[in-house]
């Protein structure tokens, strides 16, 4: 969520930033009108306030003076019922103007890029060089059939489409992936691991930037309360520290966790339906940072440097691009995206999304840290990302391992977690 006061004092100028974001317009004179009933109203109450606090002290003067306090008492009984219309319409505006601002993304970093879709996004640096198959190469779900390792009809049978049953050695090297993803941000990255709920109330979701706005994306449950599926990690991990105080001296704070992810995918019906690269259920692995603002910028970096680490330990080519205006999510003020190189497919494919989110995540879930230097509590900076999606992974390792027979052989890093098995 934006800052209020910035809205108030300069709404124009957010109005021209936002605009940087295709599609989407702030309603400037929306705002202003609802901002001035807003103030009106709270004049309105804080007056009634002062007037009842005054009057009820003067009754209690009056009583303990013995005098009739009746005509006072009545006044007071006009002024609280008055106060309690009043605060009733202030609550109505006041709802009003958090659904407006909920609604609003956040502000993009200066140097995002201005572009209308991902074609608009910014190539920064290639890694590795995709390799030269002499043999026609099979995309996944060809070698997954082939091998009887992938199955989608029966995943079909079970769930509906975009869901897959993986089986024996795909099975155990997606788990591999997953734990060797786990083991290297913990051992070498210095994260802290988290093992975190899969369901989520609104709350958590309004947090991080999920609801209301994307309501549709997302699996929910209806029983007693209303829960959601997670649609990543991000969304428990960030929100554990809602509402806190976080120590100075305790900061930066890095987490990891892997938890399957479940996405409607509402408004993606068409796209990618075949395979594993836009499934409904799938495996991630995701970092938060949770950064002091001055360092936020800097802890990108970082965090995206851990995202590509895994990449090059598992030796799969990959670029990293800037994500321009049009393409960078709602919640974040910059992104940058890993794409891995998939023969298969002919093309680089997003296997990692990492982002800065500021403070804007944080204003929404209250969450803080007490500063060393005026001992107040002000609003700290999230980050995200991915390290990695696993089941992306599994795909780049089966098309970019392949040999002319359809067999896949395990990259040298996952053999230990294999237990040696060094082909499938």
């Amino acid at each position: 969520m934006l800052d209020p006061k910035i809205l108030r004092n300069n709404c124009d100028d957010v109005a021209k930033e936002l605009s940087r974001r295709v599609g989407f317009k702030l309603d400037v004179d929306l705002y202003n009108s609802l901002e001035q009933k807003r103030h009106k109203l709270q004049d309105n109450v804080q007056s009634l306030q002062a007037i009842r606090n005054s009057n009820s002290k003067a009754v209690g003067m009056a009583k303990a003076k013995g005098e009739n306090a009746a005509e006072l008492l009545d006044a007071t009984k006009s002024i609280n019922a008055d106060l309690k219309q009043a605060e009733v319409d202030l609550n109505e505006v006041a709802g009003k103007m958090k659904d407006l601002q909920l609604s609003l993304p956040n502000l993009l970093h200066a140097n995002v890029p201005y572009g209308e879709s991902e074609d608009d996004n910014i190539v920064l640096r290639h890694w590795g060089k995709p390799k030269e198959f002499d043999f026609e190469v099979k995309d996944h779900v060809a070698l997954g059939e082939q091998s009887g390792l992938l199955d989608m009809e029966r995943a079909a049978k079970l769930s509906g489409a975009r869901f897959v049953v993986l089986k024996r050695g795909l099975a155990r090297l997606q788990r591999a992936l997953a734990q060797f993803m786990l083991d290297t941000h913990v051992d070498e990255h210095g994260y802290n691991e988290l093992y975190v709920p899969y369901l989520v109330h609104d709350g958590a979701l309004i947090g991080t930037g999920q609801l209301p706005k994307f309501a549709d994306d997302h699996f929910s449950i209806v029983g007693e309360s209303r829960l959601h599926l997670i649609p990543t990690a991000e969304v428990p991990i960030t929100n554990m520290h809602s509402g806190e105080i976080i120590a100075y001296e305790d900061l930066p704070i890095k987490y990891v966790a892997q938890t399957p992810c479940f996405r409607s995918e509402a408004g993606s019906y068409g796209r990618d339906t075949r395979g594993m690269i836009r499934v409904h259920q799938f495996e991630k692995v995701e970092m938060v940072h949770l950064s002091l603002p001055e360092k936020s910028y800097d802890a990108l970096e970082l965090l995206t440097s851990h995202a590509e680490k895994i990449l090059q330990k598992l030796e799969l080519p990959y670029r990293v691009v800037q994500l321009c205006s049009g393409d960078t999510g709602f919640s974040a003020a910059k992104t940058y995206d890993l794409e891995v190189w998939l023969p298969g497919q002919n093309l680089y494919r997003e296997i990692s999304s990492c982002s800065n989110c500021t403070d804007f995540q944080a204003r929404r879930m209250k969450l803080r840290y007490r500063d060393p230097y005026t001992k107040k509590p002000a609003l700290l900076h999230t980050l995200n990302g991915s390290g990695l999606a696993v089941g992306r992974a599994l795909v780049a390792i089966m098309e970019n391992y392949q040999d002319e027979a359809g067999m896949v052989k395990i990259p040298d890093v996952l053999v230990p977690y294999m237990q040696g098995d060094q082909i499938i």
